[in-house]
């Protein structure tokens, strides 16, 4: 039987601030703001919507060159052919000639910090012949990362029916990048690349949060006429990153305030607090046929989560576990799950585990609950 043990908030080691949060409207027709330490999703707006990414998507492309790095497959002196098609590309590019060899190391630079269309095209036919077979191996490997409505028609987001992708796709994406690949992301902070100095009016990083101060670090922007101004951006303040990705603005200007608001509200108005300490006693389960009648339930490990800054009074948990337990129970056994209700945003779960050792009774004991048991059942069973 499953049982629900409500627990007061209150019990738990959490503080929060006095004053109401304010929900943020975002001016975006998308967004995804996530909590990485925490693993927290702070915003959802139209996040699942398959949209058009413009030059977000050559996060992908950047990608697929980073595991290329990882797998030895080339190096940072690898050099790449321009082809006539790369070099055509319009747009945004690193002016690169046909008969430039530029270096992984320089395609890097030019992708993030140039937002280089030829870039890209080099980079897809130097890694899989053509753009056609590396957008079918890009949305493979989408797939393969969790990224659900992302299609890919080309390596550099120029305008396609079909080339797609949703805010949470990308920020999946950004995550992946961060996480994995250390080593290169820190190019992603670099403000300025001239390729042989040949783009003195494109050397600079497009991103409107890197001279902040207020911890960005990446990732890239992007702008087509049908998908709008949009940013994939990421911050650290402390020990807290997050990561966020917004479209649809109507101006770089819009773009460049919903970034610094949306960095702004996350950090400001939400805590990261311990709500359980490791080994600290949550909730008693109880338990069937043991030389103990309860066992103690306690979180493995610190859980700390995000608090918006709300009363709180609205914040409530509870424990859920299928019992009576049986005896034995190890210690450290998984045995429930603590769920913390916080007021817009999605429940956090928890697994608890057993605090002691449980044996089995002894065996009057086990007789003595064994007749007990058939008693109840006799005595309740309706008159023949």
């Amino acid at each position: 039987m499953i049982r629900h043990l409500r627990t007061l908030i209150a019990c738990l080691s959490v503080v929060v601030a006095a004053a109401p949060a304010r929900a943020f409207e975002s001016a975006s027709t998308a967004a995804w703001v996530f909590d990485v330490t925490t693993q927290t999703v702070l915003m959802d707006k139209n996040a699942d919507q398959p949209l058009p990414p413009a030059s977000m998507s050559k996060l992908m492309t950047i990608n697929m060159l980073f595991e290329a790095l990882r797998d030895g497959r080339v190096s940072m002196d690898t050099e790449f052919a321009v082809s006539s098609r790369a070099k055509a590309m319009g747009g945004s590019t690193m002016f690169l000639q046909e008969s430039d060899r530029p270096t992984v190391n320089e395609l890097i630079q030019g992708m993030i910090v140039n937002s280089g269309n030829d870039a890209c095209v080099v980079v897809a036919e130097g890694l899989f012949g053509t753009e056609e077979e590396f957008s079918e191996k890009a949305t493979q490997r989408a797939r393969a990362l969790g990224m659900t409505a992302s299609n890919f028609e080309n390596s550099s987001g120029w305008p396609g029916p079909t080339h797609r992708m949703s805010m949470r796709d990308l920020g999946i994406l950004a995550l992946h990048l961060i996480e994995d690949f250390p080593e290169y992301y820190q190019v992603f902070a670099e403000t300025e690349y001239n390729y042989k100095g040949r783009a003195p009016d494109n050397r600079f990083n497009r991103n409107p949060l890197l001279k902040l101060g207020i911890g960005a670090d990446g990732l890239k922007t992007g702008h087509t006429q049908e998908a709008g101004y949009g940013l994939v951006g990421s911050a650290k303040q402390g020990d807290r990153r997050v990561i966020f990705a917004i479209t649809g603005l109507l101006s770089e200007q819009a773009r460049a305030e919903e970034a610094e608001r949306i960095v702004a509200w996350a950090f400001r108005q939400f805590s990261e607090k311990t709500v359980a300490r490791t080994g600290v006693r949550v909730a008693e389960a109880e338990v069937h046929m043991g030389d103990a009648d309860s066992v103690g339930l306690v979180p493995a490990e610190d859980v700390r989560l995000l608090v918006p800054a709300l009363v709180q009074d609205k914040m409530t948990a509870e424990v859920v576990y299928n019992g009576p337990l049986t005896a034995p129970v190890l210690a450290g056994t998984p045995v429930a799950e603590l769920i913390v209700h916080v007021p817009d945003l999605p429940d956090r779960r928890v697994p608890l585990v057993a605090e002691a050792d449980v044996g089995k009774a002894g065996f009057l004991k086990r007789l003595t609950t064994a007749a007990g048991s058939l008693y109840g059942r006799y005595i309740g069973s309706p008159a023949s």
